[in-house]
């Protein structure tokens, strides 16, 4: 090997380190290791401008991990072969950020992204029956469904919604169940919950905190908890205290953040936590008394700005006679 060579080893594991040392890089690299993807649909994955994507590729690019290739007007973007040196520095950077909160996100956004591109090949060979939801939502609207699927619910119910805010799930149930509690600390909330109500009879609007709720023990057939968890100091109390109003049989469901590492995003929105980790989240619902635990991230939602969410889903146990 020349002296040549082997000089340039030193700057070319330099260069590789340097253009791996940024979180954006990272995740790029992380995205293009297994997919071709657009700029665009990296900029949506990873909630970043245009620019901002360009940039961190051309560094990429100009160090060797990212080829693209040209498709109509556009280029489409994929980890490079690298040599073995690089390869070795790869699978480490990669392995240290298996954990990485972030990742997730992007990973749950991807998968989103990447199912978006079915429908435009069903609609392409399946011909009339490829139309069917434009049409249907052209000529009926959306809203039907959720309608249908509220209707569902038994309607001699009792449902709490704790965390209301301003009142846009209790209002949308009420029409389907038998009775809805509306439950919020924030005095504000509730007058604006109050407002979105109107003249709904079935709606009763209640000030109080999460982990102490002014509600009797097994009073409701089910409970809701909408974004509320990440607000509170102490997600266990608040679970327990779902718990504990819950008739048995009752059934209590909670949509909350996925767990993230957007700290400015938690500053920004005066939330407690980062989120929830599925099994984590499950295990504060079992230590809550609360059985038949489920919970299961759910697909980001296109114009979506925030960290992905989670769905929980448990019930309230018979107890048992001997």
């Amino acid at each position: 090997m020349s002296s040549a060579a082997v000089h340039a080893r030193p700057e070319r594991l330099l260069g590789w380190m340097a253009s791996l040392a940024d979180p954006t890089r990272l995740r790029l690299l992380r995205l293009l290791e297994r997919n071709e993807l657009q700029v665009q649909e990296l900029c949506d994955v990873l909630q970043l401008p245009q620019s901002s994507v360009s940039r961190h590729l051309k560094v990429l690019a100009d160090e060797g991990w990212v080829g693209s290739r040209a498709q109509a007007t556009t280029r489409l973007y994929r980890m490079a072969e690298t040599d073995a040196g690089a390869r070795r520095l790869w699978h480490l950077a990669k392995e240290q950020t298996n954990g990485w909160a972030t990742a997730a996100q992007d990973n749950l956004r991807l998968a989103r992204r990447l199912a978006d591109r079915q429908p435009a090949a069903q609609a392409f060979f399946a011909g009339a029956a490829g139309q069917w939801d434009r049409l249907r939502s052209e000529m009926y609207g959306d809203a039907f469904t959720v309608a249908a699927l509220l209707a569902l619910l038994p309607p001699g119910w009792t449902v709490a919604d704790l965390g209301c805010g301003t009142g846009h799930a209790a209002v949308a149930l009420a029409p389907f169940v038998g009775r809805v509690i509306g439950v919020d600390q924030s005095a504000a909330m509730l007058k604006a919950a109050r407002k979105r109500a109107g003249d709904l009879q079935n709606v009763d609007w209640r000030q109080g905190s999460l982990e102490a709720l002014p509600l009797e023990d097994g009073s409701v057939d089910a409970a809701l908890l909408l974004l509320a968890l990440t607000y509170v100091a102490e997600p266990r109390a608040a679970l327990c205290e779902a718990a504990r109003i819950l008739r048995p049989g009752g059934r209590l469901v909670a949509v909350d953040l996925l767990r993230h590492d957007r700290e400015a995003f938690r500053r920004q929105m005066g939330q407690e936590s980062l989120g929830f980790e599925p099994s984590g989240l499950e295990t504060l619902a079992r230590e809550a008394g609360l059985g038949s635990v489920t919970a299961r991230s759910l697909p980001p939602e296109p114009k979506a700005k925030g960290p992905a969410l989670l769905l929980l889903s448990a019930l309230k146990e018979e107890r048992k006679t001997t």
